[in-house]
């Protein structure tokens, strides 16, 4: 049981560390055309990318594949990139429903594990004992994932009902500062 706890807490916190802001500007990006109301949506679409994040990461711990390293550190800034674009494109279309969010986050949950697994991998237990580990990992990831959608969620209601400001205009200042990061990450891996 302890086990389990001290990676939940690693995946909490995995999450929730300024350093690895990279994770909060693509829950940023991805969460700001939504609104109080959708948040089952959005709950939905976060843990889809957790899903991802995990099957990435049990892919890469037990050594099924493994992708270059230097790949995946420029492929994450490069989802949040594309996320932020998809923003942009569909600013006037808010509390839009669709499939391909779902895809399109356990596509960028794959890529975004695939860039943990290598730590995962540094750490040395056994092979029939990585599956607790995970386990804990992807809930403390979901849990800590969770709470910052809400903060931002609230975020935006506030934002949006104290200041006169059209949604689509926040979601198009909010994207671009967050694609000028990523693009400044990118820019720095290369």
């Amino acid at each position: 049981m302890y086990d389990l706890l001290f990676y939940l807490e690693l995946g909490l916190f995995h999450v929730l560390d300024w350093n690895a802001y990279d994770h909060l500007l693509f829950l940023i990006v991805l969460t700001i055309p939504f609104s109080l109301k959708e948040i089952k949506t959005v709950f939905w679409i976060v843990t889809f990318f957790t899903f991802g994040h995990t099957v990435s990461l049990f892919i890469s711990v037990y050594g099924l594949y493994a992708p270059p390293e230097k790949i995946i550190e420029i492929l994450i800034p490069v989802t949040i990139i594309i996320a932020g674009f998809n923003n942009l494109l569909k600013s006037n279309v808010i509390h839009s429903f669709s499939y391909r969010s779902f895809f399109i986050s356990i596509l960028f949950g794959i890529v975004h594990g695939f860039g943990f697994g290598n730590f995962f991998n540094q750490i040395s237990f056994p092979l029939e004992s990585k599956v607790k580990p995970l386990t804990g990992f992807a809930l403390g990831v979901e849990v800590s994932q969770l709470i910052i959608v809400v903060c931002i969620l609230f975020i935006n209601w506030v934002i949006i009902k104290l200041i006169p400001y059209k949604l689509s205009k926040y979601i198009i200042v909010v994207s671009s500062i967050i694609i000028g990061f990523a693009f400044s990450m990118t820019i720095n891996l290369l």
